[in-house]
């Protein structure tokens, strides 16, 4: 079993774990505290996300710095193609050894550019981790924030399948980053 399958899997159970102490907590605090009112937060994430400028940032900075690389493969897939043409079209009249220098190059160029390619996807991939790690940590402390100055006594995200309109404070988290973006920017 690979790392990623097992970390899927923790994080998994981690949630429905969560999502277990959370009814388990609420059936308690219900009976104990029927009188006392319990503040209740709920994020959608996803939203968060999408709409913070941050993330849209970190999305221009990938592009800039990924777009050069992007461009020498499309360069490189363009010449594999002319070549291919090529061999198509003369190699019926070519000589026994230019069509099979002519394949050799062709196949040779493929692995470079396929390699090329992985490499592209592997490092365009860790960089966009790394960004958008940033921002969940930051989406994290701006919750938080949220929670403590507003006093929520609980703020729950993912695994919700429904959150009344009132006790979503998605709106608050998303401004809150667009403040910060703001001031960020001017800087």
């Amino acid at each position: 079993m690979s790392r990623k399958t097992i970390s899927k899997r923790a994080f998994h159970y981690s949630r429905v774990l969560l999502c277990v102490c959370l009814v388990a907590w609420l059936s308690v605090v219900g009976t104990v505290a029927v009188a006392a009112e319990i503040k209740i937060g709920f994020v959608n994430a996803a939203r968060v996300l999408e709409e913070a400028p941050q993330a849209d940032a970190a999305r221009a900075r990938l592009e800039r710095e990924f777009s050069p690389r992007d461009k020498k493969l499309v360069d490189a897939q363009k010449k594999v193609r002319t070549l291919e043409e090529k061999l198509t079209r003369d190699g019926a009249i070519m000589s026994e050894t230019e069509r099979r220098k002519l394949e050799r190059d062709i196949l040779s160029q493929q692995r470079d550019l396929k390699r090329s390619q992985e490499e592209f996807r592997e490092d365009l991939n860790i960089r966009r981790n790394e960004a958008f790690d940033i921002l969940r940590r930051r989406v994290f402390e701006v919750i938080n924030d949220i929670a403590k100055a507003e006093k929520y006594d609980l703020v729950i995200s993912d695994g919700v399948v429904y959150a009344n309109d009132h006790i979503d404070i998605t709106g608050k988290v998303v401004e809150q980053l667009k403040k910060e973006f703001a001031v960020t920017t001017k800087k």
